[in-house]
């Protein structure tokens, strides 16, 4: 079992790639395919001792810049580290990939080759995000800013699979993501969503609310792309926000700089929580493929995560358990459709 890794795409690449690569072959014994140009990728692992590790080169001689349209990358741009890496991928020599370049392009590659899951109307990005209990996944994350109902459904469902089968939650608690919790909260979609996730066999709470995303209160909490990236970005610039505001308090007296200095220890252990290098990327649930997009900043340990956790995703089958649940609500799912339908006509009459 390999993993294709976008050698050229990040910041940092490929210096960050190459070495978590390396990471990755020599922690968890994983086999990893390096797509990118040559001549750099072996200068790079020449750094390090790798002749007894399962790492392995694969040529491809362009790369994907952040500017890039997707389509224009689809089009045009056929031997790209990115596209060659989701190509080896698709034929088999490779279980999953992990790219930390221009995530556009990477999700649309993906969805072009891999194609949709069975059942799948739109793939999402599912991020886990630290609790005081564990993690709660947030589900979609900025795959699709509008929405339908069944969208919203099927997220669920894919987030449902998400948590049992990767994070090892046995009946993960669902949460809507809404305004508030009261029954009469939420807008049209929400409210449309709510209704339907209420007759579904999985384990629905009900409407949650932003505080609720590190709280621990629920398992995975379903939105729209843009309200689930809001959120998210949100949630990333938190622990910066409150490191920096407890630095410069610190610096007021000499008991604030003691009392900082003595909680090091916690403040190591919370930094470690919440660093996103310690999840190492984001899955793209939905695809006929084991998708793992990074942040564009990834250092090294990030990627050694992201590579253990494409390998989980193919290991654990995370798609044949999304499309067997898909099934068992397929019948909500239809209603969910016909609901957006009739809307959809209902609009189209009013103009």
């Amino acid at each position: 079992m390999k993993i294709a890794v976008d050698a050229m795409g990040g910041d940092f690449a490929p210096q960050s790639i190459v070495e978590g690569a390396v990471l990755a072959a020599k922690e968890y014994g994983i086999k990893v395919l390096l797509v990118g140009d040559e001549d750099q990728v072996s200068k790079e692992l020449s750094k390090y001792a790798t002749s007894k590790l399962p790492i392995f080169v694969h040529h491809a001689p362009h790369v994907v810049a952040m500017h890039d349209s997707p389509s224009n990358v689809i089009r045009k741009m056929k031997d790209t580290s990115i596209k060659v890496a989701v190509d080896l991928a698709m034929q088999g020599e490779a279980s999953g990939l992990v790219s930390a370049g221009n995530s556009g392009a990477a999700m649309a590659l993906a969805m072009y080759i891999f194609r949709k899951l069975e059942g799948v109307d739109r793939p999402a990005i599912a991020t886990v995000h630290p609790t005081p209990k564990g993690s709660t996944v947030l589900i979609d994350s900025g795959g699709n800013v509008d929405c339908k109902p069944f969208h919203l459904v099927q997220f669920a469902i894919m987030g449902d699979a998400y948590a049992k089968h990767i994070l090892g939650e046995q009946e993960p608690r669902i949460g809507l993501l809404s305004n508030g919790e009261e029954e009469g909260k939420g807008n049209e979609l929400t409210r449309e969503v709510h209704e339907i996730l209420s007759q579904t066999k999985l384990n629905y709470i009900g409407y949650v609310e932003g505080l609720d995303l590190n709280s621990g209160s629920v398992d995975v909490i379903v939105c729209d792309g843009f309200v689930g990236n809001v959120a998210l970005k949100i949630s990333e610039g938190l622990w910066e926000t409150i490191h920096a505001i407890l630095k410069w308090e610190a610096q007021d007296n000499l008991r604030a700089k003691v009392a900082y200095f003595l909680m090091g220890r916690v403040m190591r252990r919370l930094e470690k929580k919440v660093d996103y290098s310690e999840l190492g990327g984001a899955p793209l649930v939905g695809v006929n493929g084991n998708c793992v997009i990074c942040h564009g900043h990834s250092n090294a340990k990030a990627i050694m995560n992201a590579i253990v956790l494409a390998q989980n995703l193919a290991k654990n089958k995370l798609n044949e358990h999304v499309i067997q649940e898909l099934r068992e609500n397929q019948d909500l799912l239809r209603l969910g459709q016909k609901n957006s339908e009739k809307t959809k006509n209902s609009i189209k009459a009013a103009q």
